[in-house]
């Protein structure tokens, strides 16, 4: 039977007992419906994962017995900097979803020209949330042992100046294909569109600041399929699908 696997932001340390904060105690007793002596993995992000012993479960309280060190890491040996275009709803929850399980190591949400959705300070912040929360939920589904850092939302035009590595972005009219490309070191920036993809400016700005355009095939991708592909692509390419 799998154990199942829980994010939280607190040091661990074999030996010591854990009081589980309320979010993940009620996703532990309500949804995963687990009992006192069960087994279940944590991980804080920091290294490795530790295996722990259900100590108590009541409505007041959830703890754990941390009882094992296991150092293990699925990271892959290519880091990626994802600048995602933000699309609507479900399309960009579904996109940063499985980045994370892709091996992104970074994320930034752009807004660009033909962002359909507008954002002020307060919805930014909640959108922030909600994306984080399913970026943990993705790495505890895939067994990663570090959250990708997540960036707050800010304009392709900014972002584009302050990356490094193989910078690219995704141009279905590009006559460049990645594989006549080989990053140097410093891995590899992926800047990839909204629906409606990039406008004849934010082109330009991405090719000034270095990002070389780059086609998936001869087909039109949809937003939230060529971002996947492409690391999908690159992972094949540098990464840990070799």
């Amino acid at each position: 039977m799998r154990v199942s696997r829980l994010y939280v932001d607190v040091a661990l340390n074999v030996g010591q007992q854990v009081e589980l904060n309320d979010a993940a105690g009620h996703y532990l007793r309500t949804v995963l419906r687990l009992k006192r002596d069960q087994d279940i993995i944590l991980f804080n992000g920091r290294s490795g994962e530790y295996r722990c012993r259900l100590d108590e479960v009541s409505r007041k309280r959830v703890s754990v017995a941390v009882e094992q060190f296991i150092d293990r890491s699925v990271e892959s040996p290519l880091a990626v900097h994802l600048g995602l275009g933000i699309s609507r709803g479900d399309r960009m929850d579904w996109a940063v979803q499985k980045a994370v399980e892709l091996g992104v190591a970074s994320l930034t949400p752009l807004i660009s020209e033909r962002c359909v959705i507008k954002f002020d300070d307060d919805k930014k912040q909640q959108r922030q949330q909600h994306w984080q929360g399913i970026i943990q939920h993705a790495a505890e589904q895939s067994g990663r042992t570090r959250l990708p850092s997540l960036n707050p939302p800010c304009e392709l035009a900014e972002w584009v100046d302050g990356q490094s590595g193989l910078k690219l972005f995704l141009d279905p009219y590009a006559d460049q294909v990645l594989s006549g490309l080989n990053p140097e070191g410093e891995g590899v920036t992926l800047l990839s569109g909204p629906e409606g993809g990039f406008s004849d400016q934010e082109r330009q700005y991405a090719k000034a600041a270095g990002f070389v355009p780059v086609r998936m095939g001869g087909r039109i991708l949809r937003s939230e399929t060529a971002v996947l592909a492409a690391l999908a692509a690159v992972q094949t390419l540098w990464g840990d699908f070799r």
